[in-house]
């Protein structure tokens, strides 16, 4: 079985919404839209990530980076 990511004319209007604000303009990642199966849980990341990467984090800058850094290793980022 496999299951397919939300797409923009499936989406409820909270996960449209969610999507905007994840990539304004842009494109939503595959990863996302597969947490929009369950909007709870997509509204609860966003908010997470939200805090921990926002400007006004306490997460020191370098870790940011350092995060950053590791998850385009670890997909294979050529940027």
């Amino acid at each position: 079985m496999r299951i397919e990511p939300v797409a923009d004319d499936a989406a409820t209007p909270e996960v449209t919404r969610i999507f905007e604000a994840l990539a304004p303009g842009g494109k939503v990642a595959p990863f996302f839209r597969m947490l929009a199966h369950k909007p709870a849980i997509l509204r609860a990341y966003n908010q997470l990530s939200g805090a921990l990467w926002a400007a006004d984090s306490k997460l020191p800058e370098k870790l940011k980076d350092m995060a950053y850094l590791r998850v385009s290793i670890h997909n294979g980022c050529e940027y």
